[in-house]
């Protein structure tokens, strides 16, 4: 992907601004969120990454960053995330032919919503130790324990896909229906109230031997590069997310009047609105460099790319945040106006799938890597 997006990105850009404008949901009741969602997916936005031999579109990343940057944009409130983003990924990655072939019709129509527990804030650098969830086999499939804590969409997803430590060692992943025996989801009190999440409670919850879904071995290499897919399309969000704070602040800062003239005219306020907008674009091209490394799904080798791009767009997003904020003055702290619910939204997401400290890290110690070989 270039910075300069193709005509039919653009058209799906267009298409997903027009139709969440009319949809937004942040501050609405919790029931309306299956019919955004069901309408997204007859949009074919489920449908966007998962194969075409299994019902899908079968594009690619920097088509589903067009719908997330949207999304952000809006701050929408919808399985999007968790079911496109995350556990799509995850599934062309990861798991067998059969299991893809069995879930993604469902899921490209939006008839099934899923999430993904994979430790604690979804890291990519979390080891084997870091999983919560337990399984052990038993004579007709695997029995499961242990507790998730932050599950995300935990509360409406009809699916989860699990990674657990095997008793004998290593890691799997299994389906687990959100309805199975012996699981119980309790919803959290949550402080981005865009981001639901839910804990869920694994108390010997028996599948079958067909719920396991990885290929053999594919997990070790497989897995690290969809997690980093998830975290690309976090980055997206992001910058969707920043740049609705820029818009939000020039609207505002147009209209609000001190002095006899717009506050806009303030060198000041041009001066800071002009900073968020050096660290939008930086975020934008960072996402763009790294997409155009990630056609499919994120390989090692664009990892550094990944890496760029992530620590980029949740600097960005919580500079822009917090800026629209304080350019808002006393009103940007109440509900009725977007930047707290932004600002809350970007400090959720620059935790998760590997706070930008720990992307750091793992840059430096590849690069070290590589001259210590040389």
């Amino acid at each position: 992907m270039s910075a300069i997006r193709t005509d039919e990105q653009r058209a799906l850009q267009d298409s997903a601004a027009a139709y969440l404008a009319s949809h937004v949901n942040a501050r609405e009741a919790r029931s309306g969120d299956r019919a955004v969602w069901q309408g997204m997916a007859d949009l074919g936005w489920a449908a966007v990454i998962v194969p075409e031999d299994c019902g899908g579109l079968g594009l690619g990343l920097a088509e589903a960053a067009v719908l997330m940057e949207e999304s952000g944009r809006r701050l929408t409130r919808s399985p999007l995330f968790a079911s496109v983003a995350l556990a799509h990924p995850l599934l062309v990655g990861c798991a067998t032919a059969e299991a893809t072939a069995r879930l993604f019709p469902a899921m490209a129509e939006g008839r099934v919503t899923a999430t993904v527990i994979a430790g604690p804030g979804l890291s990519p650098f979390a080891g084997e130790d870091a999983l919560e969830i337990t399984a052990r086999p038993r004579a007709d499939g695997w029995v499961l324990d242990g507790t998730a804590r932050q599950v995300l969409d935990g509360d409406s997803a009809d699916v989860a896909l699990v990674l657990a430590r095997l008793a004998g060692g290593g890691i799997g992943l299994f389906e687990v229906p959100s309805a199975s025996a012996g699981l119980e989801r309790a919803d959290l009190a949550v402080w981005d109230l865009t981001r639901p999440q839910a804990s869920w409670r694994f108390d010997a919850v028996g599948v079958a031997a067909g719920a396991r879904l990885d290929r053999p071995g594919r997990l070790a290499g497989g897995l690290p590069g969809a997690l980093a897919a998830s975290a690309l399309l976090l980055a997206a969000e992001q910058v969707g997310g920043a740049a609705r704070c820029i818009e939000l602040t020039v609207a505002y800062t147009l209209e609000r009047r001190q002095f006899g003239r717009p506050v806009a005219s303030f060198q000041a306020v041009k001066h800071r609105c002009a900073q968020m907008l050096v660290h939008l674009e930086s975020a934008r091209s960072a996402l763009a460099g790294a997409l155009a490394e990630c056609a499919g799904a994120a390989a090692p080798a664009a990892l550094d790319a990944v890496a760029v791009a992530r620590v980029e767009a949740a600097a960005a997003y919580r500079f822009c945040a917090a800026e629209a904020i304080q350019l808002h003055g006393g009103v940007g702290f109440t509900w009725e106006y977007d930047p707290q619910l932004h600002f809350k939204r970007a400090q959720w997401g620059s935790q998760w799938f590997g706070s930008p400290d720990a992307w750091r890290d793992a840059v430096a110690d590849r690069l070290l890597g590589r001259m210590g070989d040389a």
